[in-house]
């Protein structure tokens, strides 16, 4: 499958565009600086064709969880056009804007209001454009389907164009359409990506080829932090179709003619490496994130939380451990890059090709201007995952030979050498009066930051690493919905920021979100047992946003609740195999956006301690929704993934480096393994701003799992995953 460089030019002279907006020569790779992508000027947005397709240009880019089609939707209801009628243009530094990296729930939230203000002033325009041309006036005009309508006269979007750009700034006082006028956004689009996709036709960054490509791979042995002391060319030279091993510092790489041939040399290229046993010993890991220094912040501070703790009638406390975990991408990361003297073009399936492109530059020794990237969907990422580096390999391999090198990773190197999510320790204590009612919480984490992401910095690629730059980074993500949203008198919330972490961390789906929510809900079910309260009814006692209390009474009657105290009374019972129990938890994603609950049914074998989780229920406000069957499907994924991360996923390492590197050491849950139902109620509120839902729904599992265990079986997990080991020894 070949993949030219697409140009906005190219693409809408194959539509019979009337406005080219863009004058780049379809090319192979960059050979002039990109054109100016000024966010406040219309045709940075927006351009329409002969037959009155729309084309839309987006820096948000299209990772599996159809915002290609929701940001369609906007364009297709301001504009009065058909979904079908819309073209997205993503993440090309040549031809779209920076709208900042395709992360945290953020497309709709972030990056659909300014492309609804570019349409809706684009159908300002057509519109006093199709006045003057009808002679009547713009209130008495009706548009249907790209045709303007005006006594016993229409007229065409495209002719009004009349090949002309808008050549006109987003005044921003081109008022959008009221939420009462919607009849594209709020219904359930079928995704636009997915006939392709089911149909084998669909171009994905692994199916990437230019002329003249080569293949590559990147040597590396599985010790975190080895260096190398020498290389033996010679040891490869019989390998048919060698091109070059390239060696620079740490970083060792073959090109070859054909990906077979490279896989064979870098596997018979003889490296010699040195290394040191630096990593913690896996036994002790939370022991040693205890220790390891760290800066604190105080993320909440409410009343003395001292005193709180002092008065309480009961006082309890509690340590919740998270492991690392994989992104464990089904396909693993793959990039083209075309490196020349003074020129780069590179095709990747990176979550923000802006800040690739400053990475890459710096990596290459190029001014951004020269070097574009071109997002190419790959096969789902969960977070940021190996695409980024990937590029960096394929870039640098390019770079030494002056021609197109495809470097494809394999199952070892994903699970290798993908940035992880972090392991989080978190302690918590909590008081509670007489009355049962919260008095208390003091609630400290302990996690490094969650985000590696280029963003302009090489040696936050591991080719940048292993070529002598340094990384940086801050602190982000750990904090992620430390705090909760419930109201307590005395109320502390800590984070505590490693500097250092043994294994190289970056974003996983939702960062410190899920591991929080984990904490935070397990411990308010445990005040709620202490308490002898139904734990439904004690979180709404301590809530007080109407918005929450509406996801936990929703979720709740949709899993058609049984209001008592946990653990249920059978559960302390040892006969029988099988114990069923149901718990709850909910979360507001990052306590500021979309809201979620959830109630899982689990089943505990007594015997093995394998647990099932049967059925879930969801309830989840997002704002106004744009597409009720993306929401859907979004939670569905969310759900799905992150039971596999509650009771099954964590990675293994020994002192020299990761041993997890198949699916067998890093297994992750399977179709058999899928509950039986997951039933979604949708709170839609159309006075509300539209927020993310792809990742707030990993909030609340963990948690939901966890209760579920302990109001089946009287066992509290307190560390992830749930595996059958750890449930053997609580239940012991």
């Amino acid at each position: 499958m070949r993949t030219p460089t697409l140009s906005r030019r190219r693409l809408l002279q194959g539509t019979g565009a009337l406005v080219v907006t863009f004058s780049l020569p379809v090319i192979l790779r960059a050979q002039s600086p990109a054109p100016s992508r000024a966010r406040d000027q219309l045709d940075t947005w927006l351009a329409i064709g002969q037959d009155g397709r729309v084309t839309l240009s987006t820096g948000k880019v299209e990772l599996g969880t159809g915002v290609e089609t929701a940001l369609s939707q906007i364009v297709a209801e301001e504009l009065d056009v058909a979904v079908a009628r819309v073209t997205v243009v993503q993440g090309d530094t040549a031809l779209t804007p920076d709208q900042g990296p395709t992360v945290g729930s953020k497309t709709i939230q972030l990056g659909g209001p300014p492309i609804r203000e570019a349409a809706a002033e684009a159908r300002q325009t057509l519109l006093t454009l199709a006045a003057a041309r009808l002679g009547v006036s713009v209130d008495k005009l009706a548009v249907a389907d790209g045709v303007v309508s005006g006594g016993a006269r229409r007229v065409t979007y495209a002719e009004l164009v009349g090949g002309q750009r808008w050549s006109r700034a987003i005044t921003k006082s081109a008022p959008p359409k009221r939420v009462a006028e919607y009849s594209v956004v709020g219904r359930p689009i079928a995704r636009v990506d997915i006939p392709a996709k089911v149909a084998g036709s669909y171009v994905y960054v692994q199916n990437v080829r230019v002329p003249g490509m080569l293949h590559g791979r990147v040597v590396r042995t599985r010790a975190a932090g080895a260096t190398v002391d020498s290389v033996d060319a010679d040891s490869v030279r019989a390998v048919p179709g060698l091109v070059k091993v390239v060696h620079r510092a740490n970083f060792v790489g073959v090109v070859s003619e054909r990906e077979e041939q490279a896989v064979r040399a870098a596997r018979e290229l003889k490296v010699a490496w040195r290394s040191s046993d630096s990593l913690p010993d896996l036994a002790a890991l939370y022991d040693v994130i205890r220790r390891t220094s760290a800066s604190e912040k105080v993320l909440t501070s409410l009343g003395d939380v001292q005193a709180g703790l002092a008065g309480a009638a009961t006082s309890l406390s509690a340590s919740y451990q998270t492991p690392w975990q994989m992104h464990a991408s089904i396909g693993p990361s793959c990039a083209v890059a075309d490196v020349r003297p003074g020129a780069a073009t590179v095709w990747s399936g990176t979550q923000h090709s802006f800040g690739l492109r400053a990475a890459l530059g710096k990596l290459l020794g190029l001014p951004p201007a020269d070097v574009r990237v071109v997002w190419v969907e790959a096969s789902g990422c969960y977070g940021h995952n190996g695409a980024d580096d990937v590029a960096g390999d394929a870039a640098l391999l390019s770079q030494a030979v002056g021609k197109p090198v495809r470097v494809q990773w394999s199952r070892q190197d994903e699970h290798g050498w993908e940035p992880k999510g972090p392991a989080m320790v978190i302690d918590v204590r909590g008081g509670l009066d007489a009355a049962g009612r919260v008095t208390a919480w003091d609630y400290m984490v302990t996690t490094p930051t969650h985000s590696t992401r280029p963003q302009g910095e090489a040696g936050n690629l591991l080719a940048g690493r292993e070529i002598g730059m340094s990384p940086r980074a801050g602190l982000i993500g750990g904090d992620r919905n430390a705090k909760h949203t419930y109201v307590f008198p005395t109320d502390r919330v800590v984070v505590r920021w490693q500097a250092t972490s043994p294994l190289r961390p970056s974003a996983l789906r939702g960062l410190g979100a899920s591991q929080n929510s984990f904490a935070n809900e397990s411990f308010i079910d445990e005040l709620a047992t202490a308490a002898g309260a139904d734990p439904v009814g004690f979180r709404l006692r301590h809530l007080s946003d109407a918005r929450a209390r509406a996801v936990i009474e929703r979720v709740a009657a949709l899993a058609r609740w049984d209001p008592r105290p946990s653990p249920k009374a059978s559960a302390a019972r040892s006969g029988g195999d099988a114990a069923v129990g149901r718990g709850i938890a909910y979360a507001q994603y990052e306590t500021e956006t979309a809201y979620a609950a959830s109630v899982a049914e689990v089943e505990v074998s007594r015997r093995t301690g394998e647990v099932r989780v049967r059925r879930v229920w969801v309830a989840h406000d997002c704002g106004l929704i744009v597409n009720p069957d993306g929401v859907r499907n979004q939670i569905e994924g969310a759900t799905i993934q992150t039971i596999s991360r509650a009771i099954k996923e964590a990675v293994a390492f020994d002192r020299a480096g990761v041993t997890s590197l198949d699916w067998t050491s890093y297994p992750i849950l399977t179709f058999p393994e899928v509950p039986e139902s997951i039933e979604i109620e949708l709170i839609d509120r159309p006075d509300q701003p539209s927020v993310g839902a792809g990742e707030p729904a990993v909030c609340p599992i963990p948690g939901a799992v966890a209760n579920a265990i302990f109001d089946a079986t009287g066992a509290r997990l307190r560390t992830m995953p749930f595996t059958p080991e750890r449930v053997l020894a609580a239940l012991r």
